[in-house]
């Protein structure tokens, strides 16, 4: 059996791209040449089955430290905070927390929050109105979902800034360039970590409707989350619900301005919302990838991985697998019966916030949808860089005038 580093795979690199359609371009030019391709971080699954099977296979599990090891980062406060988050934590932990919180994150949850979606994204949206043009992603994208992720919590609204500062500090950790912002990252960690100290100790007497009272009611045979999963928890919500959510919304306005017969269906029939939701994750995911280590050595696709070895999970090249989608680079709201496409994972990492940003997206698009008359993009969006969370850096659009 061939190892994966001597096979003479396809290259494959899109880091320094600022165009998706290009990164797909270059994606479904080195799958045609083989299903494993060669990038920067190492191997690259760019068809559907391998990027499922990997997902749900026990033998590969994220690697310690995400992406600090990468990085020369393998000791000292990231480093620890990494490998205690839900993500970084071993299968049998991450299993235990999962059916502790499982109910918290239900559908019910981000049902309760729907009336509050729409009245923020009608609230930012609104006074733009009049002038018939704004940037979404300053104007709309960026503000939208942190006030939501404060009612989820039970945090006052009027804080929502101090979340927005904290979560754009912290996600730089999951960049490929951490060495630049670490002190940054950990500075704004301890603020969050204060503010979620206070929080749980006071929702411990005084229990709520929220997700944090949830999370402190959860119990299963008489386990229940520490004080310290508590924090961890409310912090990991904070961040997965907010730059994911950013980014999204933003991607999918630029995606159906560039389909406008689209944006009128929609605009025209807001039951589709969800339909078109699942279909722009699908066709523009703004994570386009995941990171996975063998725990042993594995044979996939006639390779040999060696243990410890890193290899890319492609969500993008999954979306977009011709043998799965027909017309995969087509936006198409009407696709019979389509598989799942892979944007929220698989297997045990499987995203917690999946009913809350589905509902989120759903009610911004039906709002913006129904708002902004015949929207056009002004040039052409750039996107910021392609590891990690990615999305339009800004977005400007003209519409009709209210």
């Amino acid at each position: 059996m061939t190892l994966v580093t001597d096979a003479g795979l396809p290259p494959v690199d899109y880091e320094h791209e600022s165009d998706p359609e290009e990164v797909h371009r270059l994606i479904a030019e080195a799958r045609a040449r083989a299903p494993i391709a060669m990038g920067p971080h190492g191997p690259e699954l760019l068809t559907y089955d391998l990027v499922r099977a990997v997902l749900r296979n026990p033998r590969f599990e994220v690697p310690r430290g995400m992406f600090l090891a990468a990085q020369g980062i393998t000791s000292g406060p990231l480093w620890d905070r990494a490998n205690s988050s839900l993500l970084g934590i071993d299968a049998e932990s991450h299993t235990r927390l999962r059916r502790l919180v499982a109910k918290a994150f239900a559908p019910r949850s981000a049902e309760k929050l729907r009336e509050t979606c729409i009245g923020i994204v009608t609230e930012l949206t609104d006074p733009h109105l009049p002038e018939g043009r704004c940037d979404v992603v300053t104007d709309i994208a960026m503000q939208y979902p942190i006030p939501v992720i404060c009612a989820l919590l039970g945090a006052p609204h009027r804080d929502w800034h101090l979340f927005s500062r904290w979560a754009d500090d912290i996600f730089k950790m999951f960049s490929w360039n951490l060495g630049d912002h670490a002190d940054a990252v950990e500075a704004a960690w301890l603020q969050l970590d204060d503010y979620v100290d206070a929080m749980v100790t006071r929702r411990s007497s005084t229990l709520t409707d929220d997700l944090l009272s949830d999370l402190i009611r959860a119990e299963v045979d008489g386990d229940r989350l520490t004080h310290a999963e508590l924090q961890m928890l409310a912090g990991g919500v904070l961040l997965a619900g907010t730059d994911t959510t950013r980014n999204q919304l933003a991607a999918a306005v630029q995606v159906l301005c560039e389909y406008p017969e689209q944006w009128q269906l929609l605009a025209e029939n807001p039951d589709l919302a969800p339909l078109f939701v699942d279909e722009l994750l699908r066709h523009t995911p703004i994570a386009l990838s995941s990171v996975r280590s063998t725990r042993e050595d594995v044979e996939l696709a006639g390779l040999t991985f060696p243990a410890g070895a890193h290899v890319v999970v492609n969500f993008a090249a999954a979306n977009r697998d011709p043998q799965v989608y027909d017309e995969p680079d087509r936006f198409d709201v009407n696709r019979i019966g389509p598989p799942a496409m892979m944007t929220f994972g698989g297997g045990l990492h499987y995203c917690l916030g999946v009913h809350l940003a589905r509902v989120e997206l759903t009610e911004a698009l039906r709002v913006l949808t129904r708002k902004l008359h015949n929207p056009r993009c002004v040039g052409r969006a750039r996107w910021k860089p392609m590891t990690g969370i990615t999305g339009p850096a800004t977005l400007p659009v003209i519409f009709e005038a209210a």
